[in-house]
């Protein structure tokens, strides 16, 4: 149990706790309107907005003449009784008795006329306080506490994997590098998963919550270089265990938000009609289905040559892109784990699948409502012979990945793992535009201020 030890003041969001009583709350000037002898405040204070009213005939002259000074964006404290009202936001209002101004604003920048993506990224500290911009911060909030519940409730032990490593998950042409003393360079890591790994063997169930680093020079809408991945790690599971777990943990996310962040929705003008359908089982397929339903249905893989764009039958083989991610979710309602891809579009880390050499037991969840991919895993390669040899492959350097190869010199065990996005997981469930929108300072590859 917490106790607050914040007594002299209260938040909005607790409000109807507190009908018929006085209450003060502190926050900032969201919108102002008045007419006459009445001035209304709509106030937030990050839990809610609430709207204040000042009469003139129950306000000190002084506290009347306060209330008409104020300007969008200042700070300040209000002392009122709470009454319900359903026309306003929250339900709740504030008759007015005090006011104490901290600070009065002048000039905000961002007013309610329209604004342009690259001014509101340029003001991206002040936009963050827009009201759909709250909405999606406070639904991120609560993917990332429904993650960790799921996780801290299930027996998996959190454990900090390095942001700096000697070397790549995936290959070096996406890394941030650094000198790194008199040892020659190290990379911002691209996934915790191969100390994951190491945790696995020492813990069973582990999982790494943290920022990890792209420098692919994409402008999508998906793509940050920057940003946030859960990553279980489970030794003893096979990739249907892998795929069973990554169900159970998004159908988790997805009802506690639609239990807990209805208001936010609400704000969004977000259906959550097809949320509510995001209950297991979900779809799967193997790659090859995948490939066989897109061929059928006539997508194609377009590739630029000599600067035109050529359509051709989509070849087993190719990894898919956004284009054929989302024609293959057209058909379902609930995400869809796709499994088993060619070993050549797959990292060097990926079991074979023993039935078939050429694929290896890979699996990516896709969403619907153009989600994405949000999800990607395997089970790893436990076998030293094949894993060195897949090293030996991909012209990695042995030395640097000695230890990763110890794992499975000493007790190795099947073991499988996924990582979850999480600012595409918000868009995806908060139904944003962009992903750009779902972290609080999104870094691009061309914008790193504010």
């Amino acid at each position: 149990m917490i106790i607050s030890r914040y007594k002299t003041y209260h938040y909005i969001e607790d409000l109807k706790r507190y009908v018929g009583q006085e209450v003060t709350l502190r926050g900032w000037v969201y919108h102002l309107t008045g007419k006459g002898k009445l001035q209304f405040i709509l106030m937030r204070d990050g839990t809610g907005i609430c709207q204040c009213v000042v009469f003139k005939g129950s306000v000190s002259e002084e506290t009347f003449q306060s209330a008409k000074s104020l300007t969008q964006e200042s700070s300040l404290q209000i002392t009122g009784t709470v009454r319900e009202e359903s026309r306003a936001p929250g339900g709740f209002e504030i008759d007015v008795k005090d006011i104490k101004i901290y600070q009065i604003c002048n000039n905000y920048p961002i007013t309610p006329k329209e604004h342009g993506d690259s001014f509101l990224l340029e003001h991206r500290h002040l936009w963050l306080r827009s009201s759909q911009q709250h909405a999606i911060m406070r639904i991120r909030a609560a993917v990332v506490k429904a993650i960790r519940d799921f996780f801290d409730g299930n027996g998996f032990k959190l454990m900090d994997s390095p942001i700096l490593t000697p070397t790549a998950c995936e290959g070096t042409s996406t890394l941030f590098e650094t000198e790194y003393f008199d040892l020659g360079k190290a990379y911002l890591s691209q996934s915790g998963q191969l100390y994951a790994e190491a945790s696995a063997m020492a813990l069973g169930k582990v999982y790494t919550f943290g920022p990890t680093f792209r420098a692919e020079r994409s402008k999508t809408r998906k793509h940050l270089t920057e940003f946030w991945m859960v990553e279980p790690e489970m030794a003893f599971f096979d990739l249907n265990d892998d795929m069973d777990l990554a169900e159970d943990l998004v159908e988790y996310i997805v009802q506690y938000c639609l239990k807990t962040c209805q208001r936010e929705f609400d704000v969004l003008e977000r259906d959550t009609a097809p949320l509510e359908k995001v209950k297991r089982p979900f779809y799967r397929m193997t790659y090859t289905e995948a490939v066989e339903w897109l061929q059928k249905n006539n997508i194609p893989l377009i590739r630029k040559i000599d600067g035109k764009e050529l359509a051709e039958p989509f070849p087993w083989g190719e990894d898919f892109g956004a284009p054929q991610e989302e024609a293959i979710m057209e058909q379902f309602d609930k995400p869809c784990i796709i499994h088993r891809y060619p070993a050549e579009v797959k990292a060097f880390y990926m079991k074979r699948d023993p039935e078939n050499p050429k694929v290896v037991l890979a699996m990516d969840m896709l969403a619907p409502e153009k989600g994405g991919e949000i999800i990607g895993g395997s089970q790893r390669e436990d076998d030293y012979d094949a894993l060195y040899q897949r090293i030996i492959e991909n012209n990695l350097p042995i030395e640097a990945f000695q230890w990763y190869l110890d794992l499975r010199k000493y007790g190795s065990v099947p073991h499988s793992g996924f990582g979850l996005g999480v600012e595409r997981t918000v868009k995806w469930i908060s139904g944003a535009k962009h992903i750009r929108e779902v972290i609080p300072m999104p870094r691009m590859i061309h914008r790193i201020v504010p």
